[in-house]
């Protein structure tokens, strides 16, 4: 029997697996996918995700492979646009937009030089279930592992959540569908992200010179837009005509790929013998591009309410309510900052008002954007007496 069984072995899996295994517990960690291997993603880590990196002996490995930091943000608005870096935080200094074929091999590794049992293009077939509380996995060859806790962190439609009906809250259905593709020769300093409306266009440099250009629709246009990907997404770059003649001018170096499967809700995080990390927990639109972000804190703080579960130091059930309590606090602001934002709404006037201040300053350009990576609280900076003091500044 193990300690614990971990589904799923990307952002989310493998540093759960990572940090148990270095705390001295048995760990399987389990994936249906082989390694390296790609997966839809925004690929941008905040900040404060570096910053996790740096905790876990990852960051340098992670800056090898090559990824330019993003020593700058821009949004743009049309009117006006806010742009500056990103404060740094605990040590950490840019964001990076790393390819998933690389990053989720490192983490992989790590959980594996940790001491956690590694088992790839391996699938689950059944949460084992017994008297109400989850004992272990049948794996797709028949396999049976028992664990004290079965941590689901495999995504969006998690095999652990739908076995346990894990209840979903916050919720609001999809608001946008996403395209990206692989560019070389458009790559600036950093990230540009251009709301048009009802079309958004980012651009993030990325590995080996090139660039993950991004289209968001809202999911009211998503049939007319799949009707013909490759011109509706073209048509909406050149609504923004810098980027257009950059990417004309450049070369796109794989097929074009999207989804509009981006609901935005919290599942409940835990039962007995099971809990969710990531995606399978928290899910959301990606115009905050927080996925990588918040699935390494979800991880650090379920693999510490597990330890001490599995060590006695605490009952596991009050470890693990804690454990929900503090991932709800941090990620119930974010969610409700990103329904608005997934909406593409025209921002109200008083909104439009406060970007256009910070705008005109590049030190409070900084601090906006600590509070969208969150290093600063996202209430705590849009908060009245912060709004006042941005306004009157």
């Amino acid at each position: 029997m193990y300690d614990a069984i971990v589904v799923g072995a990307r952002t989310a899996g493998s540093p759960t697996a990572m940090l148990l295994a270095r705390q001295g517990h048995s760990v399987l960690l389990l994936d249906r996918a082989a390694f390296p291997s790609d997966t839809l993603s925004t690929h941008l880590m905040h900040v404060p995700a570096m910053a996790a990196l740096k905790r876990w002996g990852l960051h340098d490995a992670v800056v090898a492979t090559g990824a330019p930091p993003h020593t700058t943000f821009t949004m743009d608005f049309g009117p006006f646009a806010i742009v500056g870096p990103p404060p740094p935080f605990e040590g950490a200094e840019s964001p990076y937009c790393v390819r998933r074929t690389a990053l989720d091999e490192i983490l992989l590794d790590a959980a594996r030089d940790a001491g956690a049992e590694v088992r790839t293009g391996t699938g689950v077939d059944e949460i084992l279930i017994e008297d109400g509380t989850v004992t272990g996995v049948r794996l797709r060859d028949g396999a049976v592992e028992r664990a004290r806790i079965v941590i689901g962190a495999d995504g969006l439609h998690s095999t652990v959540a739908k076995a346990v009906e894990a209840k979903v809250y916050a919720d609001t259905p999809s608001l946008t569908a996403g395209y990206y593709a692989y560019y070389t020769g458009v790559s600036r300093d950093g990230a540009e992200i251009y709301n048009l409306g009802d079309r958004t266009v980012v651009i993030f440099p990325t590995n080996d010179g090139t660039a993950v250009v991004f289209v968001a629709c809202p999911i009211a246009d998503f049939h007319d837009f799949r009707a013909d990907v490759e011109g509706n997404y073209l048509a909406a770059i050149a609504r923004v005509p810098d980027v257009a003649a950059r990417v004309a001018a450049g070369e796109r170096t794989e097929r074009i790929r999207g989804t509009a499967d981006v609901p935005n809700f919290l599942r409940e995080a835990y039962g007995d013998g099971w809990a969710l990390v990531g995606d399978a927990g928290y899910h959301k639109d990606p115009c905050m591009a927080a996925g990588i972000m918040d699935a390494f804190l979800s991880a650090e703080w379920l693999a510490a309410a597990v330890h001490a579960g599995l060590t006695g130091e605490r009952p596991m059930a009050d470890a693990l309510a804690e454990y929900r309590a503090v991932r709800d606090e941090r990620f119930l602001p974010y969610l409700r900052m990103t329904v608005g934002l997934a909406s593409m709404e025209p921002p109200a006037p008083e909104q439009a008002a406060l970007f256009a201040k910070i705008a005109s300053d590049p030190a409070e350009s900084t601090r906006f954007f600590g509070a969208l990576q969150g290093s600063t609280p996202i209430e705590e900076y849009l908060s009245p007496e912060n709004v006042t003091r941005i306004m009157t500044a």
